[in-house]
C-alpha cells in the first residue's frame, strides 16, 4: 500500500506531462502554427533585445520583418495574433523599460500591418499561402505559351508564332491554339477583350477549352462549338474574336474562317503580292447562330498566310485600315528577305516601336518554301 501511494504522484505527474505535450502538438500540427511562434519569438526577441542590448542594433522597427514574413506565409488569423505581439512586446518596451520609440517608427509598422494583412487575406481566398500564388501563375504562363507553340510541320512547311501581351505582362489576352496530325494543321488565333493582366484570366480558360475542340471537331464546326461554349460559360465577360485556319499539308488547300476577327493575309509568289481574305463573321458569344462567310485557297510553293489579331494593327486615332496596311507593306520586306529567320518577331517589334500601342497583339506566319527541306519547329 505504502508503495502503491507513492506510486500515485509520479502516475498523475505522468497523466499531466502526457496531457501537456498532446496540446502542445495539437497546437503546433499544422506548418502555420508553427511557423507563426517561431515569428512571435523572433518579435519578442527584438523587444528583450532592444532593451538589455542595444536599442541601436535592435531597433523595434526590426519588428517589420517578422511582419512581412507573417504577410507572406501565415493564414490571417495567425497573422492578427502576431499582430497583437507586436503590439504588446511595444507597449511593454515604452512603458515598463521606458524605451524611446519615435512616433515614424510606430506609423511605419502600422503601415506595413495592414500591407501585410491586405496581402495574407488576398492569398487565402485562393487557399495558397508564401509564394505558391505566385508560382502557380508562373506555371499557367508557361502552359498558355507552351500551348501556344506551333507544332513541328512536315518538309516543304514552315511556321513562327509571336506572342506579346500589353505592358510587358507575363501573359495577356491574345492566345493561339493549334494541332496537326502530319496531313493537316489547324490554328487558330483568338482576341479575349481587354489587355494584359486583366483579360489574361479569361484568356488561360479559353486556350484550355478552344484547344480541347480543336482537331475534335470537324473544321468548319469549330468556331461554331467555341460560340456555344462561350454563349453557355459567360454572360457579360466582353466579346472574343477568332481566325481559324484547317490547312491541307499535301496540297496546300486552306480554308480560313473568321468571327469578327482582322482578315487574314495571303502573300501570293505568283504575283508577288499580299492580299486580304475575305473570310467574315460575327464575334464569338454574341448570337446563338453564329453565321460567316469562310474563303477557300491554296498555299502554292513560296506562298504564305499571315493570322494576326487587332493589336498589331490598331492605330490610336487611326482607322484599323491604315494599320493593315502598314502591316502588308513591312510584310513585302518578309518576301525579300525570306520569311524564316525570326522574321515573324522582327515584323512585330517594327509594328509597334513607337506607336505608343498599349493592346496585346499575336502574329502567326506559316509559309510553304519552294524546295523540300528538314521539318522546323514553330
Amino acid at each position: 500500500m505504502v508503495w502503491s501511494s507513492a506510486r500515485r504522484p509520479w502516475r498523475v505527474a505522468q497523466a499531466a506531462w502526457g496531457s501537456f505535450r498532446g496540446l502542445v502538438r495539437r497546437q503546433f500540427i499544422t506548418r502555420n502554427r508553427r511557423l507563426a511562434f517561431a515569428l512571435a519569438l523572433v518579435v519578442v526577441g527584438i523587444g528583450i533585445a532592444a532593451v538589455d542590448v542595444s536599442p541601436t542594433w535592435f531597433s523595434p522597427g526590426l519588428m517589420i520583418l517578422p511582419i512581412l514574413a507573417g504577410g507572406l506565409l501565415l493564414w490571417p488569423r495567425a497573422l492578427r495574433i502576431l499582430f497583437g505581439i507586436v503590439a504588446g512586446t511595444l507597449t511593454c518596451d515604452m512603458t515598463l523599460e521606458r524605451l524611446r520609440v519615435g512616433f515614424g517608427i510606430v506609423a511605419t509598422i502600422a503601415i506595413i500591418a495592414v500591407f501585410a494583412d491586405v496581402l495574407a487575406r488576398t492569398r487565402a481566398k485562393l487557399g495558397l499561402q508564401g509564394l505558391r500564388g505566385d508560382q502557380m501563375l508562373m506555371e499557367l504562363r508557361d502552359r498558355i505559351r507552351l500551348a501556344s507553340a506551333l507544332p513541328d510541320l512536315p518538309e516543304g512547311w514552315r511556321s513562327e508564332s509571336v506572342l506579346r501581351p500589353a505592358g510587358g505582362a507575363l501573359f495577356g489576352g491574345d492566345f493561339v491554339v493549334s494541332v496537326c496530325d502530319g496531313k493537316t494543321l489547324e490554328v487558330a488565333v483568338v482576341d479575349v477583350s481587354g489587355k494584359g493582366i486583366d483579360a489574361g484570366t479569361r484568356a488561360l480558360l479559353l486556350s484550355g477549352a478552344f484547344g480541347g475542340l480543336l482537331g475534335s471537331l470537324p473544321a468548319s464546326e469549330f468556331l461554331g462549338a467555341c460560340n456555344s461554349y462561350l454563349r453557355r460559360k459567360e454572360s457579360s465577360e466582353g466579346f472574343v474574336t477568332a481566325v481559324h485556319l484547317a490547312l491541307d499539308l499535301t496540297s496546300g488547300n486552306y480554308v480560313v474562317a473568321s468571327a469578327g476577327h482582322p482578315p487574314a493575309a495571303h502573300f501570293e509568289s505568283g504575283s508577288g503580292l499580299w492580299r486580304l481574305t475575305s473570310a467574315r463573321g460575327i464575334v464569338l458569344g454574341v448570337v446563338p447562330d453564329l453565321r460567316g462567310s469562310a474563303e477557300h485557297g491554296i498555299l502554292r510553293p513560296g506562298d504564305a498566310l499571315m493570322l494576326y489579331t487587332d493589336g498589331l494593327v490598331e492605330l490610336p486615332g487611326r482607322d484599323i485600315d491604315v494599320g493593315i496596311d502598314r502591316l502588308l507593306g513591312l510584310a513585302d520586306r518578309l518576301v525579300s528577305a525570306g520569311f524564316g529567320g525570326g522574321g515573324a518577331a522582327g515584323l512585330v517589334h517594327e509594328l509597334q516601336e513607337g506607336t505608343g500601342s498599349t493592346d496585346d497583339c499575336a502574329l502567326v506566319l506559316i509559309w510553304r518554301t519552294l524546295r523540300a527541306g528538314r521539318p522546323r519547329a514553330g
